[in-house]
């Protein structure tokens, strides 16, 4: 074995090992995150909206209260438990921890393991790069690594950048987990070079941003989800029902529906240009690597119907009649479109985007 490859060998064995110590660091903030949930208590909009309403619905009963020596009688007043046309919005949850300061504690804690194991990955997929000496973007495992890492990196910049988004940990974490998970154990492909068709540097440009795109797309596919559940528990409050304590405990510490059918569709909305240039810059790669723009591969197939299902979720948002759960069942749709492009494409269907394997 000559320097150059036992040097290449050591460095994917130290990829692999930062990938799993990641993977530990990860499993850490899972639980902190879990313990933050657990510890956060009911938020005070909750128990509030809870005593005004625990008697005669949306309006709660009169109270008599001191006023310049005497007493006076004061509606209690209308709470408002869903935005609707030309009324504010329902304020937002205080976050996971619910107010709770020891629910906090353990949420900055989670956070500051995010951090670490995020770090910790990056430089496994930096190692994995040296390791092959290209961009560590040629098979499933390594887009998987390096898809988590961008994922995880997406989260961390919303939260410097003050957004509202610490409720989105533990759900990023665990997907995060079962997708390293699957790639160590199913997808792990030894280091090895690329096939001469993915010489290019058209292979920087066009993968980078579609790893990219898939993570924002997944910020946004889990705001959605929440969005539905958030929604329901709010219409079932309008309409008199009660939710499980289960139900109440976590849905009211999120963001309001709308802060969330709002978040969900700003970032697909920001995103959905850089799709659309991934596109284009696959399509003139495979006019250099195989001589067309444009064959209906099964990929290129899946990356345009993507391309559509998203679309068609922006276009209904401008549609007064397909906003609100309409609209985020069509989201849902399009980033199952994006996954089937990447795990159902790759793995079940042949073509020639095959060529790297798993």
């Amino acid at each position: 074995m000559t320097l150059a490859a036992a040097t290449n060998e050591n460095l994917a064995n130290i990829s692999n090992t930062l990938i799993y110590s990641a993977m530990a660091v990860y499993t850490l903030a899972f639980f902190a995150y879990i313990a933050e949930w657990l510890l956060g208590s009911r938020s005070k909009v909750g128990r509030t909206a809870a005593a005004l309403t625990a008697t005669t619905g949306a309006k709660g009963p009169a109270v008599t209260v001191k006023k310049n020596g005497g007493t006076a009688v004061m509606e209690r007043p209308q709470v408002v438990v869903r935005a609707a046309a030309g009324a504010r919005d329902v304020p937002d949850g205080p976050g996971a921890h619910g107010g709770d300061e020891q629910g906090d504690m353990y949420g900055r804690i989670a956070i500051s393991l995010t951090v670490l194991a995020f770090l910790v990955e990056l430089a496994g997929v930096i190692a994995r790069a040296a390791s092959v000496q290209r961009a560590p973007w040629g098979n499933m495992y390594e887009f998987n690594i390096t898809f988590s890492t961008v994922a995880v990196g997406v989260y961390l910049t919303l939260l410097a950048l003050r957004k509202n988004v610490r409720w989105l940990g533990l759900f990023l974490i665990t997907t995060v987990l079962l997708d390293l998970g699957i790639a160590v154990t199913v997808l792990y492909t030894a280091s090895d070079q690329l096939v001469p068709a993915l010489h290019s540097y058209w292979l920087y440009i066009h993968v980078s941003t579609a790893i990219l795109c898939g993570a924002v797309f997944y910020v946004g596919a889990v705001a959605t989800i929440l969005y539905l559940f958030k929604d329901s528990y709010e219409n079932k409050l309008v309409n008199g029902g009660e939710p499980g304590k289960f139900a109440t405990s976590f849905l009211e510490r999120l963001p309001a529906s709308a802060s969330l059918d709002k978040f969900s569709y700003r970032v697909n909305a920001a995103v959905f240009p850089l799709w659309t240039f991934t596109i284009i810059a696959g399509a003139i790669w495979a006019g250099d690597a195989w001589g067309r723009y444009w064959g209906w591969d099964p990929k290129e197939t899946w990356a345009f119907i993507t391309w559509v299902a998203y679309a068609c979720y922006l276009h209904a948002r401008a549609t007064a009649g397909w906003k609100g759960r309409k609209a985020a069942y069509l989201a849902l749709i399009a980033f199952g479109c994006w996954l089937f492009n990447y795990y159902g494409v790759n793995i079940f269907v042949s073509g020639k985007h095959s060529y790297a394997g798993v």
